[in-house]
């Protein structure tokens, strides 16, 4: 059986970040991921966010669809963000939130 996230603690710590900023890709990006939430719920909305964005490039595909193609984009990096959030919190030892200095990338 899987581990229950609910119960490590881990959260997300704000570091996760999606969306070029106003000078393109070097900026300072335009959203970040909010501290303190919970892993598990993190988790299911990053799932949430993948499966409409799978959805969206099958529909792109079929119909050279330009707008849902840039819309699963969009759909992708907020769950990158979220994946990667939490993936700080494990590899930095932190599960406390806290306001790091601005990621770039």
């Amino acid at each position: 059986m899987g581990r229950d996230l609910g119960s490590t603690g881990l959260k997300t710590v704000g570091v996760g970040s999606f969306g070029e900023g106003e000078a393109g890709a070097g900026a300072e990006r335009l959203f970040r991921v909010a501290p303190g939430h919970n892993a598990a719920f993190v988790l299911e909305q990053a799932t949430v966010l993948m499966g409409c964005a799978q959805k969206l490039t099958l529909q792109a595909g079929i119909e050279q669809d330009g707008t849902s193609a840039w819309a699963a984009h969009y759909l992708v990096g907020m769950a990158k963000a979220l994946v990667e959030d939490l993936a700080h919190g494990i590899t930095d030892g932190s599960h406390a939130p806290q306001h790091p200095a601005p990621a770039f990338g």
